[in-house]
Order: C-alpha cells, then sequence, then structure tokens
C-alpha cells in the first residue's frame, strides 16, 4: 500500500477522492491511531511542523482514500483562545461542506473522558466530545468511536470505566450494547487494534466502497 501524507493547501477545497476523517480533542491519539492501523505507513510527523500542527492532515492510500487528520478542538495549552476558536469553526465547515466524507472516527481518551465530561457539567455545560459526536451524527457522518488509551485503564475497572465513556458521549449504559459504534482500543499496545479494523472494513462496505476494505486488513 503506497501511502502519501501531505498538509493541503486548502482543506476546504473539493476534491474526488472519498475520505475518512478523524476528530477528535487534543492529545488523544489521532495520529497515532492512524499510524497503528497503516502499520506505520502514514507519515504523522507531516502535521507536526511549525505552523502546521492545527490544520488537517491528508493520508492518501493507493490514489483512492484519504484519512482526514483533522486538528485537534477544545482546550490547547498555550494557544490564543481565538485561535483555538478558529480551529473549531475550521472543523465545523468542514464538516458540514465535504460531501466525499464516508464517516467519521470520532477519537476519544478512554481513560480521561470520564473526568473530563464531569468537569463540563458541573459547569453546567455540555462535554464538548458529547457535542461533537451529537453533531456528527446529525451531520450524517455515521460516525465510530475510537476509545483510545485503555492501556491506561485498570483491567479491574474496565467494565465500569467503559460504561462512563459511553455515558460521556450521551449513551445509555452498559457499553457492551454499543460494540458497533465504540471500540476500546490502545494505538501504543495495538490492543482492540483488530476489533477496530475489523469495524473499518465493515463500514467502508455499508459506505458502498468494499474494494478499501483491503486498506484494513488484520494481518
Amino acid at each position: 500500500m503506497a501511502i502519501h501524507s501531505y498538509v493541503p493547501e486548502d482543506p476546504l477545497e473539493e476534491t474526488e477522492l472519498p475520505e475518512i476523517v478523524f476528530v477528535g480533542r487534543s492529545n488523544v491519539g489521532k495520529s497515532s491511531l492512524i499510524k497503528a492501523i497503516t502499520r506505520g505507513g502514514a507519515d504523522v510527523r507531516v502535521g507536526k511542523r511549525p505552523g502546521v500542527t492545527r490544520w488537517p492532515v491528508f493520508h492518501e492510500l493507493d490514489g483512492e482514500l484519504v484519512l482526514v487528520d483533522m486538528p485537534g478542538f477544545g482546550f490547547m495549552s498555550g494557544v490564543p483562545r481565538r485561535h483555538q476558536e478558529r480551529v473549531k469553526d475550521l472543523i465545523v465547515e468542514y464538516l458540514e461542506t465535504k460531501d466525499n466524507i464516508l464517516f467519521a472516527v470520532h477519537v476519544v481518551d478512554a481513560k480521561a473522558l470520564p473526568e473530563i465530561a464531569e468537569r463540563w457539567e458541573k459547569r453546567g455545560e455540555i462535554p464538548i466530545d458529547r457535542e461533537m459526536f451529537q453533531f456528527l451524527n446529525e451531520q450524517g457522518l455515521d460516525p465510530i468511536v475510537a476509545a483510545n488509551k485503555i492501556d491506561k485503564i485498570k483491567p479491574v475497572e474496565f467494565e465500569e470505566h467503559m460504561d462512563a465513556v459511553v455515558e460521556a458521549l450521551g449513551l445509555f449504559p452498559p457499553w457492551r450494547q454499543w460494540l458497533d459504534t465504540v471500540f476500546p482500543v490502545s494505538a501504543k499496545t495495538g490492543e482492540g487494534l483488530v476489533e477496530f479494523l475489523e469495524a473499518m472494513q465493515e463500514k467502508v462496505k455499508k459506505a458502498g466502497h468494499p474494494e478499501f476494505a483491503r486498506f484494513f486488513r488484520t494481518r
């Protein structure tokens, strides 16, 4: 599989290639997950250069399909609030206007999400990940959730913690009733990656592109 990673001059420009968009807050591991599912083929460093870290990064697979690594939304340490708002506006406009998106992958930090959501709720605000998940559904982007960093969750606490993760997204526990939507995974250790790749295969088939399933083989 040939992978071409680059930062587009104008990410909102209409393109012909179908896209799968990866969205999530800053530091949830979107780039690491893309690197894991492409077996290290995606050059995630291209999005780390100064000036482009808050811009979409395209990973083109065999010139047929693009994995879009969107900039992180929400709080960014050391970044002015006005710039954070511009990033949010870009993400919203991208998701609202691009008509070649097959579906979205919403990446969350499974370890941190319940605590973060609780803080938002105590302020009387809707947790930003819940808001994004609802927005993706409203846009018809049929999102799946990659609950990343499960390697940081103690096994004895896993079930209860994952129940809290789906609650943070506005879903009803137990989390196992959402096995077609929520996928616990660790981009670091590879845990859960097979199940996530199998879900990606089913999603591209459902989107009318069974030929793309080869990009997400489990071996």
